[in-house]
């Protein structure tokens, strides 16, 4: 990819693809570098020459890094948290056909480690170049794979496909009907085969609703890109009613304080004294405040900020936030020390939050 950073980023924004897998990058490093137009990297590679994946993100969720790993020059993962689902993307590149046995059961044991390492409720999607041919037809492996393959299976096609049914996964490049022109991957030489993958599990299949190879684009010399159209299927969690609650945050209103603090009086019949018994004193508090201050409708508000949350909170929150993707995304010394102390900040801003809060409800409420 080197010197090509650029042309993939407008590729991808031309086709409108959020996250693309790379391989044969032959970056070395383990980074994540911006390649223009808003997009973003994350690589690993050991030698300038050889090998190296990556995966590329569009610029709005790069935010939503949660944990990358980098297992060898020819696997690594990447987690996100798009809208409460957690998506794993695995870029994955295998040895050659010419390459000796002991570096493609390497290549197939560390990919098999990453898969089994995901929670089975989390998405799978593998962006891999396999370099081997699943084939036509499916007989036999229709719980795996479609009918719509390239040619005929070799020995590698055959572990891409004993790999999908250990986990579970389905190939999804074989299960829409295109021309061939369409499912072809890679051209060379008067050679047109498929070796380009995309695999999902199988119990998420249902939300892909395309999948196909792009024609026309220039990117890559020999292989083609394939895209897939996958719509995330957000479920949301049934909340039960809260209990009705005082909204005593009002008596930080000088008005409403007043207002309290005089119903409170008149109730007591003017005394100044408080009665002697606590229970009947507490009733008459918590029936004043209900009656001047109103109650909560016992229903979930999302956003609702707490009775004591200020701006220096919500600002300290914010910060902390940033401080633990820097953290999750780079993994050095620098960035954890930033983000503990971006905790250690937030705690002393809501103590002192909390602490302010309760000074002006208490002020408030004596008479």
């Amino acid at each position: 990819m080197t010197g090509e950073g650029r042309d993939v980023a407008d590729m991808m924004e031309r086709r409108k693809v959020d996250v693309l897998c790379v391989q044969e990058t032959r970056w070395k490093g383990s980074k994540a570098r911006s390649i223009g137009g808003g997009y973003k990297l994350f690589y690993h590679g050991v030698d300038r020459k050889r090998n190296g994946v990556g995966v590329i993100l569009k610029g709005e969720f790069v935010n939503n890094v949660l944990e990358v790993k980098r297992v060898s020059d020819r696997v690594m993962s990447l987690k996100l948290e798009i809208e409460g689902v957690m998506v794993n993307v695995v870029s994955g590149y295998a040895p050659q056909v010419g390459c000796e046995l002991e570096e493609k059961e390497r290549f197939w044991s560390e990919f098999d480690e990453v898969i089994e390492s995901i929670l089975r409720g989390e998405r799978v999607v593998v962006g891999a170049d396999f370099n081997g041919h699943v084939g036509e037809g499916n007989r036999g492996d229709e719980e795996v794979m479609g009918r719509f393959g390239v040619k005929e299976r070799n020995l590698e096609g055959q572990m891409v496909v004993d790999f999908a049914k250990r986990m579970e996964m389905a190939v999804v490049n074989t299960y829409f009907q295109k021309r061939e022109e369409h499912r072809v991957t890679y051209k060379s030489g008067g050679r047109s085969t498929q070796v380009d993958y995309i695999l999902c599990r199988r119990g998420h299949f249902i939300e892909v609703s395309d999948c196909k190879v792009v024609v026309g684009e220039s990117v890559a010399r020999q292989h083609r890109m394939v895209v897939c159209k996958m719509t995330l299927e957000v479920r949301k969690k049934k909340r039960g009613k809260t209990e009705k609650k005082t909204k005593w945050w009002k008596l930080k209103n000088e008005e409403t304080c007043e207002e309290f603090r005089q119903k409170l009086t008149h109730v007591l019949g003017g005394q100044d004294e408080l009665p002697d018994d606590w229970e009947t004193t507490a009733e008459v508090i918590r029936e004043t405040g209900r009656k001047v201050l109103g109650v909560s409708s016992g229903k979930r508000k999302e956003g609702k900020d707490t009775w004591w949350w200020n701006e220096e909170v919500q600002e300290c929150v914010k910060r902390k936030r940033l401080a633990r993707r820097k953290w999750d995304v780079e993994r050095t010394e620098e960035s954890r020390q930033e983000y503990k102390e971006t905790q250690r900040r937030v705690k002393r801003e809501v103590a002192k939050a909390k602490q302010k809060a309760y000074d002006s409800s208490n002020k408030c409420q004596t008479t």
